[in-house]
């Protein structure tokens, strides 16, 4: 039974990682301790099995066993969201049900995928998963999946249950024209990591991303100083940030964070093919030089994984 309310997810929340070894294996132990790293570390909640936790190159039975292993060691400290976007309803709803009895708070989902589902089989689809479980449901905007306008999103927002968006689009005036028309009780979730201070100025109720894996705690910082009307504080923070994903961005993205994670003492493995990964000492030596490097030209004191290299 769910602990948390969807007014309860707030603040940074990392769309987890998903640890693989090597060979493609998910790994369980890996899952749990970057799980327990980033909770002592302070994220006010997780999002699961997204783009991120690279959910669309797992079976339904492995997304279904991450959602177990992170719930477990959560064990309720946090709120824990979970996507169950897949290419049926079927299936989708078979994921949003387990996410239920594994413990989760929220679900939340792409639109359906791959075919051209016409506006009212999109509404057909959320309306269905939605009423599968008792969870809030969280609509999830973004360009690799299909967008989801204005328009759509307040016709989502009509179905009961469906309770927000996770906005990952760099449109954010759409974000305050959804809190003014749509209502301020629907809630929305900023994706866009570079534009975390934008998003929280237009009235975003948290923060969902990829890069509060390695550096939550600069965001925690934004995020206090955007509550406090500190925006030059706000955008230095923000600046700093961008510099990292921006560098990050130009290396194998996806495992470049988790070699940083690992670097951080919670080591989240590497990505499933095709994605590349840094596979030998050789490789991940060069790139921890280029960490270097690029923190030594730029002004990147107080930044944990940087100073620790």
């Amino acid at each position: 039974m769910a602990k948390f309310s969807i007014n309860d997810f707030h603040g940074v929340i990392p769309a987890l990682v998903t640890a693989f070894d090597l060979d493609g294996t998910l790994n369980e132990d890996l899952t749990r301790g970057l799980t327990a790293s980033l909770l002592s570390r302070g994220v006010d909640g997780f999002y699961l099995t997204g783009s991120t936790g690279e959910g669309f190159m797992m079976s339904p039975d492995e997304r279904m066993r991450v959602v177990q292993v992170v719930c477990d060691e959560v064990a309720g400290r946090v709120p824990v969201m979970v996507h169950v976007g897949a290419i049926s309803t079927y299936q989708t709803v078979a994921l949003a049900q387990q996410a239920e009895a594994a413990g989760a708070d929220a679900i939340s989902s792409v639109p359906p995928i791959y075919w051209p589902f016409t506006p009212d089989q999109i509404v057909n689809y959320y309306t269905d998963v939605t009423a599968s479980t008792s969870l809030p449901m969280v609509a999830y905007n973004i360009t690799l999946a299909g967008a989801l306008g204005f328009d759509m999103l307040a016709r989502l927002a009509t179905i009961e249950g469906l309770k927000g968006v996770k906005y990952t689009a760099p449109t954010h005036f759409e974000i305050g024209r959804m809190k003014r028309e749509i209502g301020p009780q629907f809630r929305v979730f900023s994706g866009a990591d570079e534009m975390a201070m934008s998003g929280l100025a237009f009235g975003a109720d948290g923060l969902i991303g990829s890069f509060y894996n390695i550096i939550p705690e600069l965001y925690a910082d934004l995020t206090k100083a955007m509550a406090e009307g500190r925006l030059d504080d706000a955008k230095a923070l923000q600046d700093k940030a961008n510099d990292i994903i921006f560098f990050t961005l130009q290396q194998y993205p996806m495992s470049a964070v988790k070699r940083v994670m690992a670097w951080q003492g919670a080591d989240a493995g590497y990505c499933r093919k095709p994605f590349d990964n840094y596979e030998t000492p050789e490789q991940e030596a060069a790139l921890k030089d280029a960490f270097r490097a690029f923190r030594d030209s730029h002004d990147l004191s107080g930044i944990g994984f940087l100073d620790g290299i």
